[in-house]
């Protein structure tokens, strides 16, 4: 019998999680298939809280930093990233998570997790048009930057260990990579 895989649908899986199916499970919805996330290790919890209160200093006003939020993209995916730079819609987002026209970009970090956020994500977040993706890579302490997407996957990747790196979405903002690291 060939391993056969249920896919669900971004409404099937908000019934589940209303009628608390999966309230002791730590999961995500990745291109329709329920996937386990890895628990956050301290240097994990560390480094992506850190980093998003610097963001959250850089962007005041213009843009809400959402930490461990679902995200809603329409390839039956509803990731819960580290850190969603978003639009800050307000109380919008009582009525749903944040659409990928409501992104600026996004950043995961990654251990134990690092094959599924470099390969699948990636996929998922080009795929669904984030500009924008970003890889904190905490075993060898480096920023892997995703950019511009051709026929649903980045075409650019470049692997920072310091410096500067101007976004896309705010040409003014400068990131110091380290912040971004905390190594």
């Amino acid at each position: 019998m060939s391993g056969i895989v249920a896919k669900w649908t971004i409404d099937e899986y908000h019934r589940m999680i209303d009628a608390a199916i999966l309230s002791d499970r730590k999961v995500e919805l990745l291109k329709g298939e329920i996937v386990e996330m890895s628990p956050e290790g301290e240097p994990h919890a560390y480094s992506s809280g850190e980093a998003g209160d610097y963001l959250a200093k850089l962007l005041a006003g213009r843009a809400k930093i959402r930490q461990a939020k679902p995200i809603t993209l329409p390839n039956n995916s509803e990731p819960e990233p580290d850190i969603a730079i978003v639009q800050p819609l307000g109380r919008e987002y009582r009525q749903h998570h944040p659409y990928p026209k409501n992104i600026f970009w996004l950043i995961e970090y990654a251990n134990s997790s690092l094959e599924k956020d470099l390969e699948t994500k990636s996929k998922i977040y080009a795929e669904a048009g984030i500009l924008e993706y970003w890889v904190v890579n905490l075993k060898k302490l480096h920023l892997v930057v995703y950019r511009e997407i051709l026929d649903g996957e980045y075409t650019t990747k470049q692997t920072l260990t310091g410096g500067i790196i101007q976004l896309l979405a705010f040409s003014d903002v400068s990131v110091a990579v380290e912040q971004i690291i905390n190594s």
